[in-house]
């Protein structure tokens, strides 16, 4: 990876300009002129929550593999899917699959637990699995909230917004992958463009596409011009969200997807997009089991495509209103999913995703802070290896919104401080302190509180910590206000990482050429 890094220069060039923002850089995020230094991925170093205990899991994983076969996982319209199957044992009756007991676990044995996510910038390579934990933002809105307050269809020019923004986020460890829809570029053709913006505006881990085979295809040959086609075939360089079309269905487009990605050893996160009470149970217990069930089937099929391919235990669950049917978040049901599903994982030996800062509300307002909260709290605690829509969600995930997404990376930076747990150094345990200061007196002067002040708490550039009086003095300022113009600073102030000059000129040669071998198509 340095010798690919060193022929980009991307690496060099990334390294020098961080060293050269250093504290009038921190003077700048705190003023909001700018983004801060970037944060590594989290290591955690606090306990995960748990709610099922060794009875519980065992009774949703039977249940589990009674789901896979006594009922089966239907694969749709895709041949060499179903003959994979029968050729590894299964029971293929039409396109529905029944998985003897134990064939999916024994197959997912060759999954690795933790791997390595490339980044073209070696230093903002990310670990996927164990105690690690990667944020990437909002994925796949077809809508967004701008800067002028208005809702409208996402455009080529939010989406590179968005991937800068991520780049200059210090809490956001990926540049993510749909993170919204440019609709102003045709549906058969936009992947190249999206593909292309994480790649130049960015150096951070970034997502393929997964909306068709072909586009999945070429995916994989951008990042073979930027990695090498050997790199590539031998390191995981993309994520790909591979969805099971709950209840208990894969269909011909992800399981496509899937292939693809799986062949070339690349990523797959396998995520059951669940709405419980429409596409599962109502109850936690049956939602899991209805999980697990199709992760292991979806996963195990991987490793089917090729052995030791690397590949995510994902879910998104949501809960219902019963009243309407809309999607609700933040709620009690779905953490304790999120817990449990995170159990299943590690048991399985899976890296797991979950969870972000999700929301129903329409604009980025008190509902939206505090179901986000709900569930990004949960995603920590819950021990999340990966964690899409971790910024920017708004309006159950219909748009992508600005200001919530300087919010929601704020809140980021707080976890990631919460994440490194208690510091028992002996700077930490403060001793000499306690001893200096003694009683009655107070700490603001001391030494130790001197040589710590800077990076004692975390520091919000965002949050109005101050009187009443001064708030009324600039402008009565809710934090949506701020937000738009820290968010309207960091676009400003965005400098695009350094992309080799030949690497470039490939890939705008691979998109002209892939684009004009195929009409425009809008559907």
């Amino acid at each position: 990876m340095d010798e690919i890094t060193a022929e980009t220069g991307a690496g060099a060039g990334r390294r020098t300009r961080s060293e050269g923002r250093g504290a009038a850089a921190r003077r700048a995020s705190r003023s909001g002129g700018g983004a801060g230094p970037s944060m590594p991925y989290i290591q955690r170093k606090i306990p995960v929550y748990e709610v099922l205990d060794e009875e519980g899991l065992s009774i949703i994983e039977r249940n589990a593999d009674i789901v896979l076969e006594e009922i089966g996982i239907e694969f749709r319209d895709d041949a060499e899917a179903l003959e994979m199957w029968r050729q590894a044992g299964a029971d293929v009756r039409g396109e529905r699959v029944h998985f003897p007991k134990g064939l999916c676990r024994e197959l997912l044995k060759t999954a690795p637990s933790e791997f390595t996510w490339h980044a073209r910038n070696p230093e903002r390579s990310v670990r996927i699995g164990g105690n690690a934990t990667v944020f990437a933002p909002v994925y796949g809105s077809p809508f967004v909230r701008d800067l002028d307050g208005n809702r409208r269809y996402a455009t080529l020019e939010d989406f590179r917004n968005f991937v800068k923004l991520a780049y200059m986020a210090p809490s956001i460890h990926s540049s993510g992958g749909t993170v919204c829809e440019p609709v102003d570029i045709p549906v058969n053709k936009r992947h190249l463009d999206m593909v292309y913006s994480h790649i130049k505006y960015s150096d951070k881990p970034f997502m393929g596409s997964v909306t068709a085979p072909e586009r999945a295809e070429d995916s994989v040959a951008m990042a073979k011009l930027v990695f090498g086609d050997d790199f590539v075939e031998n390191n995981c360089v993309m994520l790909n969200l591979i969805n099971a079309n709950s209840p208990m269905v894969f269909d011909e487009t992800m399981l496509g997807a899937a292939k693809v990605y799986a062949r070339h050893n690349q990523a797959c996160v396998l995520s059951p997009f669940i709405l419980s009470g429409a596409m599962s149970p109502v109850t936690v217990a049956g939602t899991l089991t209805q999980i697990l069930a199709e992760v292991l089937a979806g996963a195990a099929f991987t490793q089917l495509v090729r052995k030791g391919a690397p590949v995510l235990f994902g879910t998104f669950a949501a809960s219902i209103s019963m009243q309407s049917g809309a999607p609700t978040f933040g709620t009690p049901e779905p953490a304790l999913v999120s817990y449990g599903a995170a159990q299943l994982a590690r048991r399985l030996g899976l890296p797991f995703r979950t969870g972000g800062s999700l929301c129903a509300s329409k604009v980025p307002d008190a509902q939206a802070a505090h179901e986000s909260a709900n569930t990004l709290n949960v995603t920590l605690l819950a021990g999340t290896n990966f964690v899409l829509h971790a910024a920017g969600w708004l309006e159950g995930g219909l748009s992508a919104c600005y200001e919530k997404f300087m919010i929601d990376q704020d809140q980021l930076g707080m976890m990631q401080k919460m994440a490194m747990g208690v510091d028992l150094s002996e700077s930490g345990q403060a001793m000499d302190a306690i001893r200096e200061v003694g009683p009655g007196a107070h700490y603001l002067g001391c030494a130790h509180t001197q040589a710590n002040f800077q990076t004692a708490f975390y520091r919000s550039a965002l949050a109005d910590n101050n009187s009443f009086e001064q708030w009324e003095i600039e402008g009565r300022k809710r934090i949506e206000d701020r937000a738009n113009t820290l968010c309207r600073s960091w676009l400003d102030n965005y400098e695009a990482p350094p992309l080799d000059p030949g690497i470039d000129e490939a890939l705008t040669a691979y998109i002209a050429k892939r684009k004009d071998s195929m009409p425009d198509a809008f559907t």
